[in-house]
């Protein structure tokens, strides 16, 4: 009873600050509306909520946004899970073994730092001006987050636990399932937060230069074009996007660690 009353209230508590947001934006749309409509804000450059509104019903019903939004998904989605899978794994490896985690831990430094987006010309020559280079450079993107927040979550446990379970008899699976995976999962919804929002950034950063179809190509047209109304239109979709992985990933935090949602994983 007192598990389901305290996840009553953190889900009480993500609406009324998802309502304080609301209103915000509200706000800020009924003065911009207002700032148009006396001549104080430029039309050609900051379009109307009302236009922008219209433009996305306008996109949605001839279905330019929905399939461009699409494939921005599955470049994201097919990023997260070739560079997200592996820094998992790797990360769970270099988190267990200290030995191994200081001698790799310098070509991280090295690589991480490195904008996965400045790289895309080497990656073209090697993949190809195709689907390929642009997918890798998402993965390269969703790689380090996880590699790195897993790697920090296995070490930041207590070795109280590791040692309890050896004198219970654990093996190698059991220290995994029940020890390891477990006690890192915080930081590992962390680390796979960062990834899906990176990878949805890089994409969209991707398309923008490299790409024919997508949101970032969307983008690049319309300010090529001056319709600034259908930027807008591909920004606010790419903020849509941004929110509802984020609320789709605390629920299930929310799940999965409840002991640790009040920091807002």
């Amino acid at each position: 009873m007192d598990d389901l009353t305290g996840k009553k209230q953190r889900f009480l508590g993500l609406m009324r600050e998802g309502w304080f947001t609301v209103f915000i934006i509200l706000l800020i749309a009924i003065a911009w509306e207002w700032g148009v409509s006396v001549g104080w804000v430029s039309f050609l450059f900051f379009p109307p909520p009302s236009v922008i509104i219209s433009t996305f019903i306008k996109l949605i019903a001839n279905h330019k946004l929905t399939d461009n939004t699409g494939i921005t998904l599955w470049r994201v989605f097919l990023g997260l899970i070739l560079g997200g899978i592996p820094g998992l794994i790797l990360g769970l490896i270099l988190g267990w073994s200290h030995r191994l985690y200081r001698l790799v831990n310098p070509l991280i430094a090295a690589t991480h730092p490195i904008p996965k987006i400045a790289i895309l010309p080497l990656i073209m020559i090697i993949f190809g001006i195709g689907e390929s280079s642009k997918v890798v450079v998402i993965a390269l993107t969703a790689f380090f987050p996880l590699l790195i927040n897993t790697a920090a979550g296995v070490q930041q446990i207590n070795p109280i636990h590791f040692e309890v379970a050896k004198n219970y008899g654990a093996n190698l699976t059991k220290i995994f399932t029940r020890v390891i995976f477990p006690g890192s999962l915080p930081l590992i919804l962390t680390g796979l937060r960062l990834s899906l929002n990176l990878a949805l950034l890089v994409s969209i950063a991707v398309e923008l230069v490299s790409a024919q179809k997508g949101l970032g190509a969307m983008i690049w047209l319309a300010w090529q074009t001056l319709r600034t109304e259908e930027l807008y239109v591909s920004l606010v979709m790419t903020a849509l996007l941004g929110v509802f992985f984020n609320f789709f990933l605390q629920r299930i935090a929310i799940h999965l660690v409840p002991w640790k949602t009040e920091q807002r994983i």
